[in-house]
């Protein structure tokens, strides 16, 4: 063990990739406290959809920011941020690791590079009008306003996409300036954390194989009934952030009699097949991250190499 750890280890990767097992493995090695890096285990009482660790290991191995607020609070990024940075330097102060643990990348991101938008309220009555303009002239007639107000991200973005074309013309009317113009702020400021960063993939087919034998055990574990209780006990508008969970937002949708059983299973495996693919997207834009494919190599000698690895730049 360092005298003194001023570093943050970060294990990133796609659902079902196997993050967890490393990160309890690190967490043993270097007496590092667990900081949960996903949007959904934020909520209290979603715990099977989740993918939560057991009480059990909780109370061994310190982990933070699981079950934090109940399902029909919203939280941000900037929230995130905003709690995960006197965590880390507790941890610290304790000589302890600080291990962030997750596939949520804006929430990483946040904490170790910064987060350069703005702290804003939604402007509800921009959205709506913005949005009825769509409905009306075409989700290109919006597309068109944020072309002459930010075209790199306009380029990004497709017409259909309305929600961030939408919120790349409202970021712009809030605060004079563009999304892309944030962005580069960020790009050129130093890092907030000193930070190893651990990435975990499968093959393709691995992976999803995997998923979908993880959405079947979560059945069986018992998430349409987790997911009635949630239905059930909390007011959940559409815009609300536990509402988009998947797992939950397809049963939500087959409890309101939208579609049967049979189908709502088979949305969300193809829903978190899809996430995972987004999040493997998003997390190989980062050419500091190490990455392993545990489809590759066995398990013990992944373990192996990546606690030689953070040795070795702790």
């Amino acid at each position: 063990m360092v005298d003194k750890y001023d570093k943050v280890i970060a294990v990133v990767g796609p659902t079902a990739a196997g993050k967890t097992e490393l990160s309890l493995k690190i967490a043993d090695e270097f007496d590092a406290e667990i900081i949960s890096a996903d949007s959904m285990q934020i909520y209290k009482n979603m715990d099977i959809g989740t993918a939560k660790v057991s009480e059990e290991i909780q109370n061994k191995v310190h982990h933070h920011q699981i079950d934090i607020i109940t399902p029909e609070k919203d939280y941000s990024v900037a929230d995130y941020q905003d709690d995960v940075d006197p965590i880390i330097e507790n941890i610290f102060q304790k000589n302890k690791l600080p291990l962030i643990v997750g596939g949520t990348g804006l929430y990483i991101k946040a904490v170790l590079e910064g987060f350069s938008l703005p702290d804003m309220d939604p402007d509800e009555e921009l959205r709506e009008k913005l949005r009825k303009e769509a409905k009306k002239n075409g989700n290109e007639y919006v597309h068109d306003k944020l072309k002459d107000i930010d075209p790199k991200l306009a380029d990004k973005l497709h017409p259909n996409d309305v929600r961030r074309v939408i919120r790349g013309i409202e970021i712009y009317k809030l605060t004079g300036h563009t999304k892309t113009y944030y962005k580069k702020k960020q790009k050129e400021a130093p890092p907030r954390q000193q930070a190893i960063k651990i990435g975990l993939t499968r093959d393709r087919k691995e992976l999803y194989d995997r998923i979908n034998k993880r959405v079947d055990l979560m059945i069986e574990e018992g998430l349409i009934e987790e997911a009635k209780y949630i239905f059930i006990n909390y007011e959940l508008d559409d815009k609300s952030t536990a509402r988009q969970a998947i797992g939950y937002k397809e049963l939500f949708n087959y409890f309101n009699g939208e579609y049967d059983l049979e189908e709502a299973v088979r949305l969300i495996k193809r829903n978190t097949r899809r996430y995972a693919k987004r999040q493997l997207s998003f997390f190989k834009r980062d050419d500091s991250i190490k990455w392993y494919n545990i489809s590759k190599i066995n398990k013990e000698k992944l373990f192996k190499n990546v606690l030689n690895h953070l040795r070795n730049n702790l």
